[in-house]
């Protein structure tokens, strides 16, 4: 791309758009224009330092007229692309990428990416801690961490960009060519964007699209639609499995293998679930492909403890414990957390809805530890017409956020947990799912302190009064 001829608009200031704005500008492009049609402080933050180093930004008024000017669109991961301003460069045959295709055009170094519906961001977050404990220059980047052209610098031509690749960031990415592509499960997702599985399994198997027989492609042979993905490379292929002996990495004896190599027992792993187990094979898998020592891959895992809002213990509230589950945005994760989490739960669950069924998530409840729901959100009607239909009636519906968690905590017993585990988005309500997972520590912290206080009332009523 030869950006000192050419005119850019980039579209969604948020990340990644700012990321890629500022690449442009050190690119010297001829000229880089700056759209967002939802202006938070963040976004309005970004765009003035952008416009000091020499950006433009764009009225709504101005898009049409500018849009002719331009020649690439640079598209947020947050807008689809059968949005109104995609379709029109798509109308003008003008060139339409996301600042992980620009950062794939320029990045010199090797790439693990890493992709799938549910275990992306602990997967990435493990293998990153793996190679850094090994003296590796590993960065998480991509979908989780840094934009990656954030990174070219630091990594250069020796490090080693461990990328979390989203279904949206592949709707506009192109020349990605990992050396190891990981493929970790495929379920339910995102269908208000994509509309059907077909779609989202399509634009899934585009992260191994540019692999040769140099590249690895790691699969979970136990996704009945991931193992399909063999047949569509010509990359070597590597599986992983918690069922069953594989050429690759396996479980077998209460520990994790790597091929004819015992790599840790699963007891010495800080992580529990059959998810988690999943999510270590794949990132031997990774760790092995790019050449580290067996001890030393154990080693490293033992001491990882997982990723914040993915089943976080925050802390206790009169005997109540709060788990924070933020990152289960699907149903699927939802249920391998109610199968995860041990004793007894009050779920909150409810957010802005993406198009699936929940039936199965109460189907997975019935059987689970959880004793009620709370259901709050943009999709808390819909989620109350799964539950009854499947049987499960402890349900109360409440809003707004706040509230909702604190009648699953009123309704919770001493010894059972509040567990946030919403198989939902965040958009109604929140900018991110980390964001609702910090609302959620913040009421708990409320409820601590106003319970504290209680506390104190009651033990100073109990004192006798003093005599003048």
């Amino acid at each position: 791309m030869y950006y000192s001829m050419q005119t850019f608009l980039v579209a969604g200031i948020s990340r990644s758009g700012a990321a890629a704005a500022e690449f442009l500008i050190k690119r010297h492009a001829r000229a880089v224009y700056l759209y967002d049609d939802i202006p938070d402080d963040g976004v309005r933050n970004n765009i003035a330092r952008l416009t000091e180093l020499g950006c433009r930004a764009l009225s709504k008024d101005e898009l049409a007229a500018r849009a002719d000017e331009c020649d690439v669109l640079v598209l947020s991961p947050g807008i689809p692309i059968d949005q109104a301003l995609p379709v029109l460069f798509r109308k003008k045959r003008k060139a339409i990428v996301g600042e992980t295709e620009l950062a794939a055009r320029e990045m010199r170094c090797p790439i693990i990416a890493v992709t799938g519906t549910n275990g992306k961001t602990t997967t990435v977050s493990m293998i990153e801690h793996v190679l850094d404990r090994c003296h590796k220059r590993a960065v998480a980047c991509g979908n989780v961490g840094r934009p990656m052209l954030d990174c070219l610098e630091e990594l250069g031509e020796d490090g080693i960009a461990v990328a979390e690749i989203s279904s949206f960031q592949l709707e506009t990415l192109a020349s990605l060519r990992p050396h190891v592509a990981v493929f970790l499960n495929i379920a339910e997702d995102h269908l208000n964007r994509h509309y059907t599985m077909e779609n989202y399994i399509y634009l899934k198997q585009r992260l191994m699209k540019n692999c040769a027989e140099s590249e690895y492609v790691v699969l979970n042979h136990d996704d009945a639609i991931v193992r399909t993905f063999a047949e569509k490379t010509r990359a070597q292929i590597v599986w992983f499995s918690t069922e069953e002996r594989v050429n690759g990495a396996y479980i077998q004896d209460g520990a994790i293998w790597w091929r004819e190599e015992k790599i840790a027992s699963l007891a010495d792993l800080p992580l529990e679930g059959k998810h988690n187990e999943a999510n270590a094979l794949a990132a031997v898998c990774a760790c092995a492909l790019m050449g580290i020592n067996g001890a030393y891959i154990a080693a490293a895992l033992k001491t990882f403890h997982g990723i914040r809002h993915r089943l976080q213990k925050l802390g206790e509230v009169d005997g109540v414990t709060f788990l924070d589950d933020s990152k289960a945005t699907n149903v699927d994760a939802a249920i391998k957390a109610v199968e995860s989490v041990k004793g007894e739960s009050v779920i909150l669950l409810g957010g802005k809805d993406k198009g699936y069924s929940y039936a199965p998530l109460f189907a997975a409840i019935k059987h689970s530890g959880v004793v009620h729901a709370v259901l709050c959100g943009e999709n808390a009607f819909r989620l109350l017409d799964a539950a009854v239909k499947e049987g499960f009636t402890q349900v109360t519906l409440c809003r707004p956020f706040d509230l909702a968690v604190r009648v699953a905590f009123l309704t919770a017993q001493r010894g059972q947990n509040v567990l946030l585990s919403p198989a939902s988005a965040s958009y109604d309500a929140f900018k991110s799912y980390e964001e609702r997972g910090e609302r959620f520590a913040a009421v708990m912290e409320e409820l601590k302190k106003e319970r504290e206080v209680l506390a104190a009332e009651g033990e100073g009523a109990n004192e006798p009064d003093e005599q003048s």
